[in-house]
This record gives structure tokens, sequence and C-alpha cells, in this order.
């Protein structure tokens, strides 16, 4: 898989394979006298720089696991990093598997009205088909939302999402703190694409685009790596 290995403005993307880097995950089933910090340790004495923990409750029909965590490293390779814990006390079971990056890869993101996300969606899954099948790993998230604080707060979180490398904002008309969340996201490195809709987005965003169908295929071209598309010619244009 080519996946590029920044965001625009060349913020690193941790959770995203690199060429050449090893990058590994695993997933550790412990009982409640797990010593975490330790379990820390052990990986990143081995040289692995932990980049992502979640944490799950415990499987179904398994009363001796606590919990279920999972670690993504980098300079670790899922095999490796399962053995180093394997013997830990509290350790129940530690197994590799593919991390996210390598499952779901970058990810395009949609916020707005509910037609309008549909159709962008439709654009933007039909054209990650196309790049995915060249060896690409992009995925498409939306939400459908209502309110200039509740659209902004998402897009806030945007810049909390891994993976996120692009945003489009679906809608009839948005602005206000929309707005002032649009140029926060930006200023960490994630471009947004809007629809030609009323109210101030328009002017922020880093392209505009009328047909919601071509935003969502234009917001995949931009982050795919098999794309000869780049924002960076595009930015503050309106088709």
């Amino acid at each position: 898989m080519d996946d590029q290995a920044s965001l625009p403005g060349d913020h690193p993307d941790l959770q995203l394979p690199e060429p050449g880097r090893k990058h590994g995950a695993i997933s550790v089933q412990v009982g409640a006298e797990v010593d975490l910090p330790r379990l820390i340790s052990t990986l990143t004495d081995a040289g692995a720089e932990i980049v992502a923990i979640n944490t799950f409750p415990p499987p179904r029909r398994s009363p001796e696991v606590a919990r279920v965590f999972d670690f993504e490293t980098r300079n670790l390779e899922g095999p490796e990093a399962a053995a180093l814990v394997a013997g830990l006390p509290g350790v129940i079971r530690a197994e590799p598997r593919a991390t996210l990056g390598q499952i779901f890869g970058k990810r395009v993101i949609v916020i707005g009205g509910g037609a309008q996300v549909a159709q962008v969606t439709l654009g933007a899954v039909s054209e990650a088909d196309r790049h995915n099948l060249r060896g690409e790993r992009i995925s498409v998230d939306t939400i459908a939302l209502v309110g200039e604080q509740e659209i902004a707060g998402a897009v806030r979180a945007v810049a909390d999402l891994p993976r996120a490398h692009i945003l489009v904002l679906a809608g009839s008309i948005m602005g206000g703190d929309i707005t002032v969340a649009v140029r926060e996201l930006q200023q960490a490195g994630i471009p947004v694409v809007a629809l030609n809709m009323a109210g101030s987005v328009p002017d922020a965003a880093d392209l505009v685009v009328s047909d919601p169908v071509q935003a969502g295929t234009m917001a995949v071209m931009a982050i795919a790596s098999t794309a000869r598309f780049t924002l960076d010619r595009q930015r503050g244009r309106r088709y």
C-alpha cells in the first residue's frame, strides 16, 4: 500500500504505515491484576513508539478477561510485540492484528445536511472504490447534523479523529462559528472542501464545489496517492 505519510502542511499521520518503516498492532486480553505501566514500558523499552492505545470491554464468554487493550506501534511489528508482552503478569492472551491504518487507511469525513451528505458520500465512495482497487485504502465517514454549534463542534472534533485527511461540509447555509472551526481545522493540517452554499464557510474553504457528487469525488482525489490531483493548485477556486 502506497500511503501518503503526512497530512497537508507536513503534519505526520502516525497511524498510517510508511514505506520502509515497521508498523504493527496487537490485541491484549488481560485480567484484573495486569500492570498496565509495565505493559507499556515493555513495548517502549524494545524500541516501539506507541501511537495509539484503545481499551474495550471483555469479550463475551470470557469471564477471566477484565479488559482488552489494543496497541498500535511504530518501529515494532505485531508478532514481535505480541511475543514480548505475552508472558507478563495478568496477560491472558496477546495476538498481532492488522492496524486500522492498514485496514481503513485515510478517512474522508462528511458533515452537513442529510440529503447533501448522501450525495457527497455517493461521489466519495465511488471514487474511493476506484483508487482502492489500485492499492489505496480510503474510507468515508459521515454524520448528518443540524445547528451552528452542533456542526462547529463536529468540525473541531475532526482534528482528533485518527487518520482523518480531509473534511467535506455539505449543506445549504453555514457560517459564524462553523467558519471559525474550519479555520482552526485548517491550522491543524486538514483541508476543507465545501459545497457552494450561503454563508461564510465557502470563503474559508480550500475548495468549493457546487455539485455534491463531484465534491465527494474531488475530496478523495485530493488525498489519494494514486490520483494526479492536488489541492495546492486548486485552493480558493470554485467549481
